[in-house]
């Protein structure tokens, strides 16, 4: 069947996206409907407080930020929370790097029983709730195995991250061409050796960018480890407003944190994503 006919086309400059969805959809316009959403919302909770006879006391909130004495710069409550909360969602990234990886190659090795067994694994972590989950390595698993409850939260956070992050890998080391492990082969490489030179390299540029939404998702993840009190930024939040009663102000500063945390995450891997572009 004969294809359309172009011939009317040629000579003829490509149409142009319109003015207005240009200008919609650059960096500045983006950055300025942002700023008018968060606006938007900042104003709506502060008229919501205003008609409860919210009395707000927004000069009380940097010293639970940070303090200056005759020691120079001290953290205040908030960052050591904050601390502790990066502290953890690293750890539990680690390992759920660590165990996402061997559920990828455990599904793609074509053996009998460990695509199954890595399959099971994955629905059984994906359809349990992260509460749920937290609270079975907490008051089931943590006193069979003598955890704390730091460590409970942590492998609750790696465990069910590692199903999603298991997915990331096997997509990436899928989106490598089948050439690329023919050639391996035919050099006498072993699949190890594979894996290890050829195919997880090429995979990362796949893998940067989910990856990159998983850690986001991880970090805000762990705010739900304050419900069986482990201390981090959202614990601390909650100890300050009960001792306080500055609700709008502490939490405010608390999403805001975890905002400019993600966010500078974001930009640090999409920087880094694009040099391994340029590179490769």
């Amino acid at each position: 069947m004969a294809g359309p006919d172009l011939s009317g086309l040629q000579g003829k400059p490509l149409p142009q996206r319109p003015a207005l969805r240009r200008i919609l959809g650059s960096v500045p316009a983006s950055v300025i409907m942002y700023l008018i959403i968060m606006g938007l919302i900042i104003y709506g909770a502060y008229i919501g407080a205003q008609n409860m006879g919210y009395n707000w006391q927004w000069h009380r909130v940097p010293q639970y930020l940070y303090s200056l004495t005759d020691d120079g710069f001290q953290p205040g409550e908030l960052l050591q929370g904050l601390a502790a909360t990066v502290q953890l969602s690293v750890t539990a990234f680690a390992l759920a790097l660590v165990l996402g990886l061997l559920i990828a190659l455990l599904r793609l090795s074509g053996l009998a029983i460990g695509t199954p067994v890595a399959i099971g694994f994955l629905e059984l972590v994906r359809n349990i709730p992260l509460l749920v989950l937290l609270y079975l390595f907490y008051y089931v698993l943590g006193p069979i195995f003598h955890m704390n409850r730091y460590w409970a939260s942590i492998l609750t956070l790696a465990v069910f991250h590692s199903a999603l992050i298991s997915e990331i890998f096997r997509a990436g080391i899928n989106a490598v061409p089948k050439g690329q492990w023919e050639a391996a082969k035919s050099v006498g490489m072993s699949t190890a050796q594979t894996y290890r030179y050829i195919v997880l390299p090429q995979s990362i540029r796949f893998m940067l960018p989910p990856m990159t939404g998983e850690a986001v998702h991880l970090i805000k993840s762990s705010a739900i480890v304050s419900v069986i009190a482990v201390v981090e930024l959202t614990t601390i939040g909650r100890n300050i407003i009960s001792e306080t009663f500055m609700s709008f102000e502490i939490w405010f500063t608390v999403a805001a944190i975890y905002m400019a945390v993600t966010l500078i995450l974001s930009v640090g891997v999409s920087y880094l994503e694009r040099r391994y572009t340029v590179d490769q």
